[in-house]
Parts: C-alpha cells; structure tokens; sequence
C-alpha cells in the first residue's frame, strides 16, 4: 500500500496568516497540485498534516477528496501514526515543493528507506541539510514505521524535521536529483510570486517532454513563448481549446474550398493551440478537458489528411487522393500503436510533423505528391516502430 504525507504548517512569506500550501498555482491551490502528483504517483490515502485549519485549506482539502484517494488531516505524528497502516510506503512530501511527476517517479519503485538529495552547491532554499554536503530536495519515501518512531518522541519537536532526522539516522538510501530530469521546476517556494513563476517553469517543462521532432522542436518552443503571458492573464484553458476548434474548423473548410495550404497551415496553428490548452488544463486539474486537446491534435491532422484526399479526387476524377489519405491515417495511427512507451525516436513522424511534409507540397499545388510523401514518411515510422517491438519485445 502506498500512502501520502504532505506538510502544510507553515505561512506564506509575503502572506502572513494565508498557508504557504493554500497559494495559487496555476488555477490551483499548490496542495491540491502536490496531492495530484501523489495520487497519480499511486497513492490511496493522503495525510495531510496540519498546525491549522484556515477556510482555503479545508476547501482544497474537500477538492482533493473528490480525487478518489482518502484523505486525512492529522495535526501531530501520534495521529499520522494511528492513520497508516503499518505495512504502508509513505511518499513524503515537504511543505511548499514544488515538483513534477517524473521527480515523483524516481521514489514510487519498490525499495527501503529513501531521500531524495542535492548536493549542498545545490541546494535551494527551504532544503534542509541532511549532511555534510547533502541536503533534503523535499520528497521520501518511508516505512510507516519511522512516523510511528517520531510519535514516541517529545510532542514539541518539529514533526517534519524530526521525521528526516530519523530517516536519516536510519541509514536511509540518498537518490540524487537529476538537474536535467526537474527541469529547473523543482523547488520549495513560500511566496506568491515566487511560485507563480514555479507555474510558468512547470508548464515549460509539460510542453518540453516530446520526443519526436516536430513537437519538440517547433511546438514545444512556440507553446513556452506563449504560455508565461497567458499564465500572467489567468487566460481559461476552455477559451484555448474552443480556439483550438474554431480554428481547426476553419482549417477544414480551407481545405474543403480549394485552399489547401492555408486549411493545412490553420491545421498546424490549431495544433499549437490545443498543446498550449491541454498544458493549461492539465495544471489547472481540468484533464478531460485536457485529454479532449491531446486527442484532437491527431483527430484535426487525420481529418485534413482525409479531407485533402477527397478534394483531390473529386477534382480529378480518380481515387488516388482517397488511397492516399486512408493509407496515412492508418499507417500513423499503427505506428502509434505499435510504438512502446518511451521507444519513440527523435526522426519520427507524428500528427504535426505529417502536416508539416503535407505543406510545401500543397503550396507548390502538388496535393497527391504532399500525401504521397506524408504517407511514405509514416509507413517507414510504422517499419521502425515494429522493428523495434521486435528487437525488445
């Protein structure tokens, strides 16, 4: 069983009397953002420890229990002890992190005793020293027994400073942070402004994660220019998708009408905008909303592919443009398929890196030739994809 800690004790900096885990994030208390981690993580129960109780924390409290995972406010390590099962892994999170999924993911495997560390040059603010050159980066995962040895000490010690003590007196395993994993996004922040700018920093490193070249080196950089100003403006993640389809729309009566290199440029522009949207619904906890915009990017990119071939084919009497069009669709959607979780390759295809061969051509008024090659790029990523499936099967 796997269950979850959060500290949230302390004040913000620049907010006296408002807990540091009650600030905003993007759309989000920072609680509920850490306890979305957490329950993502695997974890079934939450603990959530407190000194207080404010009206923004039992709010956002009520927010997380709708989630799926039980969640409990406990106020000392006696009362966190009586909650947990005694065979339980506990991820504890510090007050105040900030982090992402694939930091979190470094302590879910199975495993004793656990911190995870910087070394001292590292170190941010808020990490607390946990040796001579090593310093805590704010998760663990713990026995509940070590919860259970902090209730048998004195009431009045610190509980989360206590609990990393025994932890590490424990001889517990240090795993160190990888720089290049957090993204520069990882972090204990107690000030508003501080951790907006964590938000902006967290969704640069959401829309930085694909692989395929295409989204990773036009999409991805777009998106990061345009998401701080979005975020500063608190713009909704609905109005980026419903622009998303307003102009995805727009794109396919583009093409409908004879204008393929605008529909299909439109195409790419929608794609942009649904990547921003689905970003922005993700951290706001909005995730159909959020998987609505991961799917559509494909779903606008295969309807252009279709729609482009059958433009082309009632243009010149022939089937050409429908074949052409089909065999795309269901060559990426195979390869798709066929890929294994993490085996993408950098020179792959994808939704927009097919739109992307489809647009010179159609410029240069060549539809067949633009789905021809879209579609000779796909069968040869749909071969890779299984060649490697059946190299590491």
């Amino acid at each position: 069983m796997l269950a979850g800690l959060i500290f949230a004790t302390d004040d913000a900096d620049d907010r006296p009397g408002t807990l540091a885990a009650t600030l905003p994030f993007g759309g989000l208390t920072l609680i509920e953002f850490q306890a979305r981690l957490l329950v993502g993580a695997g974890v079934s129960q939450l603990l959530v420890v407190v000194a207080r109780l404010t009206p923004e924390l039992l709010g956002a409290i009520a927010r997380i229990g709708r989630r799926g995972a039980s969640v409990d406010v406990v106020r000392t390590a006696v009362e966190a002890a009586d909650k947990l099962h005694p065979l339980a892994r506990v991820l504890v999170m510090a007050d105040g992190l900030v982090t992402t999924g694939d930091v979190l993911s470094l302590l879910t495997e199975e495993g004793g005793d656990a911190l995870l560390t910087v070394s001292d040059h590292d170190a941010a603010p808020g990490f607390e020293r946990v040796g001579a050159e090593t310093a805590w980066a704010g998760l663990a995962r713990l026995d509940a027994k070590r919860v259970a040895e902090v209730a048998m000490l004195p009431r009045d010690y610190d509980f989360q400073s206590t609990l990393l003590r025994v932890a590490a007196q424990g001889k517990a395993a240090h795993i160190r942070l990888p720089a290049a994993l957090s993204g520069g996004a990882h972090g204990i922040e107690r000030d508003s402004r501080a951790l907006a700018t964590r938000g902006t920093l967290m969704l640069a490193v959401l829309v930085s994660k694909p692989v395929v070249w295409a989204d990773r080196y036009i999409l991805a950089p777009l998106a990061r220019l345009a998401l701080p100003p979005l975020m500063a403006r608190t713009v909704p993640s609905v109005a980026m998708a419903a622009a998303g389809v307003l102009l995805g729309l727009g794109a396919l009566a583009g093409i409908l009408f004879e204008t393929a290199s605008i529909g299909v440029a439109l195409s790419i522009v929608a794609a942009l905008l649904f990547t921003i949207g689905a970003a922005l619904a993700w951290l706001r906890d909005e995730e159909p909303l959020a998987a609505f915009q991961n799917l559509a990017i494909p779903g606008l990119a295969a309807l252009a592919a279709l729609l482009l071939g059958h433009v082309t084919s009632m243009r010149d009497g022939t089937a050409t443009g429908w074949t052409l069009g089909i065999a795309l669709v269901v060559a990426a959607a195979l390869s798709e398929r066929a890929a294994r979780p993490g085996g993408k390759r950098r020179w792959w295809g994808s939704p927009v890196a097919y739109l992307l061969i489809i647009l010179p051509f159609t410029i240069a008024g060549m539809p067949l030739v633009a789905l021809a090659a879209a579609a000779s790029y796909a069968a040869i990523t749909l071969a890779a994809a299984i060649e490697g499936f059946r190299e590491k099967p």
